[in-house]
């Protein structure tokens, strides 16, 4: 190799080496996170309030809650229609809170549907129920330990729940052995099951607890359900944090919403029950 040549190429290894050099020197940025442009997904949580009719002022305190809180009605309770009028006036799900026969006869409530009862006998208590209960759009069990866990009769239940109307059902799990949920599934009724009872405790510090632990399953599920009564402590403390749900990311939604995101369908819930209707309907033999 010629002296010129070997001049280029020791010309060339400086300038490699410089360039090299530069790139090294250069500022190591940081790492563009993929997530910061998109927000975290809304945990969605629904509510109802139970055993509502019997006392006017502080049901009428549950039907000024802020948001779609659902509110659950005994049937045959001395101030249901006044107040179950009102939350419709309200725009609130009205529910009827549907007594149901629990393991202990001790407490045993007033026109409750029982395990002696005849499939005639539950179908026209549950109608007569209904129609107690003004612009009612669901349904939830009020006790019913007992006859949660019996397979025929909740597919009674479901049947006559299905020829009333595009009626949902919700499960309070007073049991853990319930069927109802799995009736009104295979029955084609809307439905969903209760994840949190806020005040099995009447403390305040116990009903926030259990409403921190009722956010806290929505942000690990995506959904989750929370029964209260209509207490002065719990009361006082959804009256305080449901205004406050925007800071937790969580969304409040009527029950029957919750039902619809649980599902997975982006039709519209009743279409949708419809359709399950009249599958169930066309399908299902009678037990």
């Amino acid at each position: 190799m010629t002296s010129g040549g070997a001049g280029g190429l020791s010309c060339l290894a400086r300038a490699f080496g410089g360039l090299l050099l530069a790139c090294l020197l250069l500022p190591v940025l940081p790492a563009a996170a993929a997530d910061d442009s998109v927000p975290a997904a809304t945990a969605r949580i629904a509510l109802i309030i139970d055993d509502l009719g019997n006392q006017l002022l502080q049901g009428r305190q549950a039907v000024a809650l802020p948001g779609p809180v659902a509110c659950s009605f005994l049937p045959h309770a001395p101030h249901t229609r006044s107040l179950a009028r009102l939350a419709d006036a309200g725009n609130k799900e009205i529910m009827l809170h549907l007594p149901m026969q629990a393991v202990s006869r001790s407490a045993s409530e007033p026109g409750e549907l029982t395990l002696d009862m005849t499939r005639q006998q539950l179908t026209d208590t549950l109608q007569r129920h209904l129609a107690a209960v003004p612009h009612v759009s669901g349904i939830n069990n009020h006790q019913g330990s007992l006859l949660t866990r019996h397979p025929g009769h909740m597919a009674w239940l479901m049947q006559g729940i299905s020829r009333h109307g595009p009626l949902f059902f919700v499960d309070s799990r007073t049991t853990t052995a319930t069927v109802a949920l799995q009736m009104a599934n295979e029955y084609g009724v809307p439905g969903i099951e209760r994840n949190v009872f806020l005040d099995n405790v009447r403390d305040p510090a116990a009903v926030m607890r259990q409403f921190r632990r009722l956010l806290a399953s929505a942000r690990a599920n995506g959904t989750a359900l929370g029964i209260g009564h209509p207490y002065p402590e719990t009361l006082a403390v959804l009256k305080r944090e449901l205004p406050r749900l925007a800071d937790y990311n969580v969304q409040l939604v009527p029950v029957r919403r919750l039902i619809e995101i649980d599902d997975g369908g982006n039709e519209l819930w009743q279409a949708s029950w419809s359709r399950s209707h009249k599958v169930a309907k066309n399908s299902k033999p009678s037990p």
